[in-house]
């Protein structure tokens, strides 16, 4: 009975934490596809999974996370332009992670990358959650 009671409290960061990893998995992958196994540079890898990523995200965020229902297509741009909004404010973090772990420390790029992502996806949650599909108690 805690666990259901638990669970129901919580659906929303479960929910998040689920879909928030295949969207880190599709991130990390592309980043790591792109950046070891052709001469691309790893912020160009980094954007194109970004890109990706977001976009997945914004979908599953929107139809199962929060589950908004956008009445007019004026919402639904509302929201999208929200989201990526704030998702390009945590890309920024992002390049600025990376800058410092992989050209200045001279670190690993996919370890940078994984701690870079666990970093941006609590930032992503946050303003996901008080931000963007605020409707949502």
């Amino acid at each position: 009975m805690f666990i259901k009671t638990w669970c129901q409290k919580h659906q929303s960061i479960i929910e998040y934490v689920v879909w928030g990893t295949c969207a880190f998995l599709i991130n990390l992958s592309v980043f790591t596809i792109l950046d070891v196994w052709t001469p691309m540079n790893y912020q160009v890898a980094n954007a194109i999974g970004w890109f990706l990523a977001t976009t997945f995200a914004f979908c599953t965020n929107k139809l199962w996370v929060f589950a908004t229902h956008a009445s007019t297509l004026k919402d639904l741009m509302k929201e999208m332009w929200s989201f990526y909004f704030f998702r390009v404010v945590t890309l920024l973090m992002d390049i600025i992670i990376l800058f410092i772990g992989i050209s200045l420390l001279k670190g690993n790029d996919v370890l940078v990358k994984l701690v870079d992502q666990c970093i941006t996806n609590i930032a992503n949650y946050a303003f996901s959650r008080w931000y963007i599909f605020k409707t949502v108690n």
